[in-house]
């Protein structure tokens, strides 16, 4: 059985953009999301904002049916696979966990939130899954006694190839440095929901590429939004601490991966 490197996120922490980085790479089979999709639109939807009748449902998707398809795809070649901690909350067992290379991309949710927001007016707090993510987090470096990896959104975004370097270290992979430029298309490989509607910047991107950091003003922003970030943000900040991109990391002293 090859290795499963799975990265656990929050909504909108620029995780598609480095899924479509680990796609470019061409010696693993990635996956977008499918717990998430389960969660959102499987057999039995766990989505809180879940309308039967109205939302869409998948007869036959269940979480069972997603691990399945990645031990499937794990016999034949390395996998890399993203999802939302948020949509894996009931499957925490060491036995479960325990299957995967866990790893975790983090976003400041001032912006992470206030991105979200412009989509889904109503999104649920336990959409935004910050806390969530910790959770897991703390989960996975009790089980096996070190923190996983994690990436700060804002660290991939200024330095791509230092932090891809130190993740790729961190969870045991070769470092493909081709693999951070691709060609403006067609995403269709990670369009589940919605035909694609979060991933326009992402079609109109040609690679990871540094880019300014820019900070996220919630000042106007509806009194919900500063709730839901108020309510993230001391999660958020304590897996900042753990993050890779410091220089003891770059150096090549990075977080054990499990």
């Amino acid at each position: 059985m090859h290795k499963i490197v799975k990265l656990w996120v929050v909504p909108r922490s620029t995780s598609t953009a480095f899924e479509w980085m680990m796609r470019q790479r061409g010696d693993m089979t990635c996956f977008h999301e499918p717990f998430s999709e389960v969660w959102y639109q499987g057999e039995q939807p766990d989505w809180p904002r879940y309308v039967a009748g109205e939302s869409v449902r998948t007869p036959g998707l269940t979480y069972d049916s997603a691990l399945a398809s990645l031990l499937d795809a794990a016999r034949t070649k390395p996998v890399f696979s993203k999802d939302m901690a948020m949509c894996v909350t009931g499957l925490w067992s060491k036995e479960f966990l325990a299957q995967f290379t866990n790893s975790f991309l983090i976003r400041d949710p001032a912006k992470s939130i206030s991105s979200v927001i412009k989509h889904w007016p109503d999104v649920h707090p336990l959409e935004i899954g910050n806390a969530q993510q910790r959770a897991l987090f703390d989960r996975v470096a009790d089980l096996f006694g070190a923190p996983p990896p994690v990436m700060d959104s804002d660290d991939l975004l200024a330095d791509p190839e230092r932090l891809v370097l130190a993740y790729c270290d961190a969870v045991g992979i070769p470092f493909v440095p081709d693999a951070l430029r691709w060609s403006p298309g067609a995403r269709d490989e990670v369009s589940w929901w919605d035909g694609g509607s979060f991933h326009e910047n992402l079609r109109n991107s040609d690679g990871l590429k540094p880019q300014p950091r820019r900070h996220a003003d919630l000042s106007q922003a509806p009194d919900r939004a500063k709730r839901l970030y108020e309510a993230a943000l001391p999660h958020y900040e304590y897996l900042k601490r753990f993050r890779l991109g410091q220089s003891a990391d770059l150096d090549g002293h990075a977080a054990s991966a499990m």
